[in-house]
């Protein structure tokens, strides 16, 4: 989970996500998606599909990168926004 808040203004977090197969990618999606909706009544915007290897939650103040270990290692997020703090990582 990155606080990306001082670098843009379309968001104040990423939360970076990877899934070993398309199967996960779709569950950790619909999971999200579900649990925003249910317990904070909030709609969230996807983009992309799991068989691409990247989709993305938009949650507003939180995007979530949902990514096969090919594509998080090909777009490296982490890399990219390498001055956000870093508030969690887990393995």
């Amino acid at each position: 989970m990155l606080d990306i808040s001082d670098q843009v203004d379309f968001t104040d977090y990423f939360i970076i996500c990877t899934g070993t197969s398309d199967r996960m990618l779709d569950s950790i999606s619909n999971a999200v998606k579900d649990e925003i909706r249910d317990k904070y009544k909030v709609h969230s915007k996807v983009q992309g599909k799991a068989d691409g290897g990247w989709v993305l939650i938009d949650i507003g103040d939180i995007v979530v990168h949902l990514f096969s270990p090919d594509r998080r290692d090909f777009y490296s997020l982490e890399e990219l926004w390498d001055e956000a703090k870093v508030l969690l990582k887990l393995q």
